[in-house]
């Protein structure tokens, strides 16, 4: 029974690791990598799609991106997109291709890219001590019922408070390395 809702507690917190990725992937290095478009919607047959669904983004090289979209008639609409996307990217086409290179950072983007990371490692750490919350809620509920006994509630406690831990050290370790990935010139 404290098992599965450790088991539980494991697996929502690692939800909120994998969420903080996703995240940190949509904030921008130098350099170029694919994921940076994952947020951009394209108009397509009058519903917004991901870029993804509708075209081949590869890396051209280090600073830039290529764009391939699977119809032609979707050049414009792409390029659009990326650039409402306040993502500071500036598409150029050239026939069926959309080349995006990506700009040298500038030590003022930088420092609000970090603010940024900062912010989604702070939601991500709220995340996993909502999950101890919830889990301990779920310990007290059995001692109430008198499943467990208190003894077995105060070891599930500590067993929690480290699970929660660890997994708060794994955001503050994932916060480092983006820091440093975004002040690397």
């Amino acid at each position: 029974m404290i098992e599965d809702i450790k088991t539980d507690a494991k697996a929502r917190m690692g939800k909120a690791l994998d969420a903080l990725a996703g995240n940190f992937n949509k904030i921008r290095t130098g350099r170029a990598h694919p994921s940076i478009l994952d947020g951009v919607q394209v108009s397509y047959y009058g519903s917004d799609t991901p870029l993804s669904q509708i075209a081949n983004v590869v890396v051209d090289d280090a600073r830039t991106l290529s764009v391939t979209p699977w119809e032609k008639n979707l050049v414009p609409d792409i390029e659009k997109a990326i650039m409402k996307s306040d993502l500071g990217l500036n598409p150029s086409t050239a026939g069926t291709v959309i080349r995006i290179p990506m700009p040298m950072l500038t030590e003022e983007t930088r420092k609000n890219f970090i603010r940024q990371a900062r912010s989604e490692a702070e939601t991500a750490r709220v995340s996993i001590r909502n999950v101890r919350r919830d889990v301990l809620a779920d310990v007290k509920s059995l001692v109430k019922d008198k499943a467990i006994s208190e003894d077995d509630e105060r070891r599930a406690s500590d067993d929690i408070q480290k699970i929660t831990d660890r997994f708060v050290a794994d955001v503050d370790k994932a916060l480092a390395g983006k820091e440093k990935d975004l002040m690397e010139i």
